[in-house]
């Protein structure tokens, strides 16, 4: 059997891995078991970041993110069993920071993949470039999200300001994801494999984007159409997604309804915000908003 980091090379053609494993040398490493829990994804799977230097690490992970939740309860957390190298920025395949195909490559080579695996989840979409744009949603914040003076409408895409949201669809992003989940199941035969949802960020079909500052503060700018365009065609590119790639598909956004930013009673950090976690990720859920997506996870695929 290859070696995992050999094997790798073979992710775009599985009938190509399955012959060469099957004339893999005496001296190779053996296959590994697998990891019990697999997690891949941004910053919404981390929910944490070195506050001090900004660094994506992925090895860095909040305390009460989903993943964290999801390992306790099933009895996995803190031991060999999980393999978790999400981290933020990360994107399908867009970079700068890692990528799909590069976490799941280095999970490989921590043994991640094997027949003991019983649950990958994936967590993507958000920070890859769509359509004609060359911006991502990260980069999209200052010029358009939090510019009061032009706003953040449709026209912004056009004016080089917005990632391009009539770009995003369910096609695109499986084919940009196809040959990461494809070979996840060859390695993971017994694996159910999750692209995990993003919750209510903002009202679907509103205009109006919303931000606590300190618990007093609320930045509100009403015309922030584009961004809540862009958190509605994710939406529905995730769950097309996952029924193209032959995977599941958890809704986090109906599970986190009317809890948005810009509602009274926010599952997501607003900037130190007393009501939510004061040291939370802005943008990004609280302990009590990863909590509802942990055992969604659980109760759905965890067992």
């Amino acid at each position: 059997m290859l070696g995992n980091s050999v094997r790798w090379l073979c992710v775009t053609a599985v009938a190509l891995a399955a012959s060469v494993t099957a004339a893999g040398g005496a001296g190779a490493d053996p296959a590994p078991a697998g990891k019990e829990l697999v997690v891949l994804g941004d910053s919404f799977s981390a929910n944490e970041w070195d506050h001090f230097t900004g660094r994506d690490d992925c090895n860095l992970h909040g305390r009460t993110a989903w993943p964290v939740q999801l390992a306790k309860l099933m009895g996995v957390y803190g031991t060999d069993a999980v393999d978790d190298p999400s981290c933020p920025g990360a994107s399908i395949d867009s970079g700068p920071g890692w990528t799909m195909a590069q976490q799941a490559q280095r999970a490989d080579k921590e043994g991640a993949f094997g027949p003991n695996t019983r649950l990958v989840t994936l967590q993507f979409g958000l920070n890859d470039k769509w359509g004609k744009s060359d911006q991502t949603l990260w980069n999209s914040l200052q010029n358009c999200v939090f510019n009061l003076v032009d706003g953040c409408d449709p026209d912004a895409v056009d004016q080089g300001r917005m990632t391009d949201f009539n770009g995003v669809s369910g096609a695109l992003m499986a084919k940009r994801m196809s040959n990461v989940v494809t070979y996840i199941k060859y390695y993971a035969p017994n694996a159910r494999i999750v692209f995990v949802g993003y919750p209510e960020l903002f009202t679907p079909g509103s205009s109006t984007v919303c931000l606590n500052i300190l618990g007093v503060a609320p930045f509100v700018n009403p015309r922030g159409r584009a961004v809540v365009e862009y958190l509605d065609r994710i939406q529905q590119a995730q769950g097309e997604a996952a029924q193209l790639l032959g995977i599941d598909f958890l809704d986090a956004r109906a599970l986190t309804t009317g809890h948005g930013l810009c509602s009274s009673q926010p599952w997501l950090n607003g900037v130190f915000d007393l009501h939510t976690d004061i040291d939370g990720l802005p943008f990004h859920p609280s302990s009590q908003g990863d909590a509802v997506v942990a055992n969604a996870v659980y109760d759905r695929f965890g067992h």
